[in-house]
């Protein structure tokens, strides 16, 4: 086989037009589409390490289904995890909701547990710090902890850090190292949108090389970022792209386009090739790589009676908790609201954030707010959220704690509404409150994700602990979907109650331990 030459874009350029471009204009006249199936990926990893995925919000778990997730990071839980029967764990860290000193020792604790986990169950792995595919969240501080602490714990030093975003389902691609949004309007470069604008994660660049370099404050200058092209992985293939790999040192940065899974499944047999030349290399992903890596394909959503039915004793109606504030997620609101007129409209409860940060008024608000959800559960699906205009503090860190406040206030709301009257289910909305919701209102320390509710987004999680073990819990991310999605989920979830066939009895749990 001719040996392929790296194929290197454009100096790195983020577009200076925040108009949308029309899709052939950045997806018209690539390289034909590489195949791989997934037994090709299945059979490649399945002696391989372990995926270990540390999620910064419980929205990396939407791409996939049948693994396991851990909100907790013991070295019992760790254990229990390893032992399951798939090809990744998620442990939820839940770091994007936290400050720059308590995310670095969280991930520190999850890895130096994880390698004791790890040695006790006699299982290789490699982790995978996932990140916002809108490229939001603590890098580079997680992955420069990450390889640090991988390092001292004695796995060796980390050669290079792969970056791959790309959302595919959620139309987040990546091309000559420009990252795209799908939008209404067409394609926008992602340094153009309203996740670039973040109070607190917020930056510039759309070129992947050039938002390494502003986000590592020029620390690793752009044009020292290496470039994983379409045209490597589709023209020259896994081992074009292992070998590029292979020249990772120190810990270099690559950044991976993406278009479609095939994209990425070419990558995860070049990782494979790679990792077994003894390459230690530590992942940036977004949502689709974790499928691609596991060997998974995209699969159907869920079906009213595949959803599992709630244990008895819980009220005939759903909980919707909503504290992501993106444009997105106002208007899907606003269509859950006129939906409703067809017989279905939610009683609807508002925590105002204004009222949230004044200590004298707080704990009444809170109260008087779950009591009136409790009451609701038994004629409604309820919907309590926070109030949309967002309240941001002076510079990142005071945001984040004004944003940590009003988290705490949704969790106390949630926990007093499910300590009266267990819902249905429950929904969250946004990545922060879903984290939240689960460990600070629901105690779900292990759940099993069984699969999504819309093509390739919004994840069902089966809890596996807690006191509504068994209560399906949607994990609904703000900046997903089209208008109508929030309403096509409860629609669907209203259905599942409402089929004759709905399962009665929760899936089977491999290996319960």
């Amino acid at each position: 086989m001719p040996e392929i030459a790296h194929a290197v874009p454009a100096t790195p350029h983020t577009p200076t037009s925040a108009a949308p471009v029309p899709p052939d204009r950045v997806l018209g006249g690539l390289p034909p589409v590489r195949p791989v199936t997934v037994g090709e990926v299945a059979a490649r990893i399945a002696d391989g390490p372990r995926l270990v995925v540390l999620d910064d919000d419980p929205t990396g778990t939407q791409a996939v289904a049948g693994v396991p997730v851990l909100t907790g990071w013991t070295v019992d839980d760790l254990r229990w995890g390893l032992r399951q029967d798939a090809a990744a764990l998620f442990v939820l860290t839940n770091t994007r909701s936290l400050g720059p000193a308590d995310t670095a020792a969280r991930n520190r604790d999850v890895v130096r547990a994880l390698h004791k986990a790890a040695r006790a169950e006699r299982v290789g792995y490699v982790v995978a710090s996932r990140g916002d595919s809108t490229l939001r969240g603590h890098f580079p501080l997680e992955t420069d902890v990450l390889a640090e602490e991988l390092a001292a714990v004695g796995t060796g030093p980390v050669d290079g850090v792969v970056v791959a975003p790309a959302f595919i389902e959620a139309g987040r691609l990546t091309v000559d190292s420009v990252h795209w949004l799908h939008t209404a309007g067409g394609l926008t470069p992602v340094g153009h949108s309203e996740f670039a604008r973040d109070a607190t994660f917020g930056y510039r660049s759309s070129d992947l090389r050039e938002w390494v370099a502003e986000k590592t404050g020029g620390r690793v200058p752009a044009d020292a970022v290496l470039p994983i092209t379409l045209t490597d992985l589709r023209v020259g293939g896994p081992p074009h792209v292992a070998a590029l790999l292979g020249g990772l040192r120190d810990g270099r940065p690559a950044v991976v386009d993406a278009v479609c899974d095939d994209d990425l499944r070419v990558l995860a047999l070049a990782l494979a090739e790679a990792h077994e030349r003894g390459k230690r290399l530590l992942y940036r992903v977004g949502p689709s790589f974790v499928r691609a890596r596991t060997g998974q394909t995209a699969r159907a959503p869920l079906t009213p009676a595949e959803i599992p039915r709630s244990p008895g004793g819980t009220a005939p109606h759903g909980l919707v908790t909503v504290g992501s504030h993106v444009g997105l997620t106002t208007r899907q609101l606003a269509r859950v609201r006129a939906r409703g007129g067809s017989g279905f409209a939610p009683a609807e409860f508002e925590l105002d954030v204004h009222t949230l940060l004044d200590p004298r008024r707080r704990e009444r608000h809170i109260a008087e707010t779950a009591a009136a959800c409790a009451a609701a559960l038994d004629r409604a699906d309820v919907v309590v959220r926070t109030s949309r205009t967002v309240v941001a503090g002076d510079d990142a860190d005071t945001s984040l704690a004004i944003a940590r406040q009003v988290s705490a206030a949704l969790v106390q709301t949630v926990r007093a509404v499910t300590a009266v009257r267990r819902p249905r289910f429950v929904l969250a909305k946004g990545g922060i409150t879903s984290s939240d919701i689960a460990t600070g209102a629901l105690d779900v320390r292990r759940a099993w994700v069984r699969g999504t509710l819309l093509p390739g987004i919004v994840s069902l999680w089966d809890p596996d602990s807690g006191p509504c073990m068994g209560v399906p819990y949607v994990v609904f991310p703000g900046n997903v979907g089209g208008d109508e999605a929030l309403a096509d989920v409860l629609d669907l979830l209203r259905g599942s109650a409402l089929s004759e066939h709905a399962v009665t009895a929760r899936p089977t749990t491999p290996k319960e331990a």
